[in-house]
């Protein structure tokens, strides 16, 4: 657990947690903490159970606020792009008149950005601290957002180069973790929207505005994945129209190769019945005369068919 004091954008380091019961006389605590740490902040803050056990759940909560007493209860999602997968991190952040505590179950490389911002911002309220810490994790969904758009042009490019098996796998494995993301991003989004339009106390009028910033945002980015979902169900048709495409020009080989040989078979099982008297056989040069007709019966046909384009 780290436990920071922040007035006016500058950052002093605190090591007796009780120190943190008190308001400071300027600026607020923030306070890093684990799960682990929930027990000795629970009694000390008055965190509701409810909003205690959300955060111990193992299975990943729906982006929410729940509004308490004397504090406000947020969970919202952080998104990371890695190796072809979606992966949402949950941040579960209590925010009181003058301490804000960020809970996380995974790691993630938000808070390096954001003390650069207190600092440069001079920030002293908790408030402006939850608006610039939603801020950052929206911003991070445009990164996810390009590398899918990267994936899916890639995806797009090697199907009408050269179609794969594997490429339906990556097709309905990215369908999989956009719909995910998708699922996560509406309730995200009317978050954002109750933190623009509700009255809460705890956040100053004046931040609305910003917020609704962030909820302009957090839409375009619910429409992105909406168009992703229907990229990829264009990339589902144009895989199946590459392989139907592909089978066909097999086949169509494979006939007009039988189509070739279909007359020199003819030929042969003339000349392979046993009669007796057959003229033919008995010619000195038949045996060559018959190999060259069916040399140059093959050679027209297969001339004809590549002259139509059938080969």
């Amino acid at each position: 657990m780290k436990i920071r004091l922040i007035q006016n954008g500058l950052i002093t380091q605190i090591d007796d947690l009780d120190e943190t019961r008190t308001p400071p006389d300027n600026g607020f605590y923030w306070i890093d903490a684990t799960l682990f740490d929930l027990d000795v902040l629970q009694p000390l803050f008055g965190l509701h159970d409810l909003a205690i056990d959300d955060c111990l759940d193992e299975e990943e909560q729906r982006p929410k606020l729940e509004v308490y007493h004397d504090h406000y209860f947020i969970v919202i999602n952080h998104a990371e792009f890695r190796d072809q997968d979606i992966f949402l991190r949950e941040v579960n952040i209590f925010l009181g008149g003058h301490y804000i505590i960020t809970v996380t179950k995974h790691p993630h490389g938000l808070y390096p950005r954001l003390l650069q911002i207190v600092r440069e911002e001079e920030l002293n309220r908790p408030d402006a601290f939850l608006y610039h810490l939603v801020d950052q994790i929206v911003d991070q969904y445009f990164q996810v957002m390009e590398h899918i758009e990267e994936l899916i042009e890639k995806l797009e490019e090697d199907i009408l180069l050269n179609v794969r098996k594997t490429q339906l796998n990556q097709i309905i494995g990215l369908r999989s973790e956009v719909l995910y993301a998708r699922k996560m991003l509406l309730p995200q989004r009317d978050l954002i929207d109750a933190l623009h339009t509700k009255e809460l106390p705890l956040i100053e009028p004046r931040l609305r505005k910003y917020f609704g910033d962030i909820l302009e945002n957090a839409v375009k980015i619910v429409e992105s994945f909406e168009t992703f979902r229907d990229l990829i169900g264009n990339l589902r048709e144009a895989y199946h129209s590459a392989v139907a495409g592909r089978t066909n020009d097999i086949m169509r080989i494979f006939t007009a190769l039988t189509t070739i040989f279909m007359p020199l078979t003819i030929v042969t099982g003339i000349y392979g019945m046993n009669f007796e008297y057959m003229p033919e056989l008995k010619s000195r040069y038949g045996y060559y005369i018959v190999l060259a007709f069916m040399a140059v019966l093959g050679l027209t046909m297969f001339w004809i068919f590549k002259r139509k384009k059938w080969l």
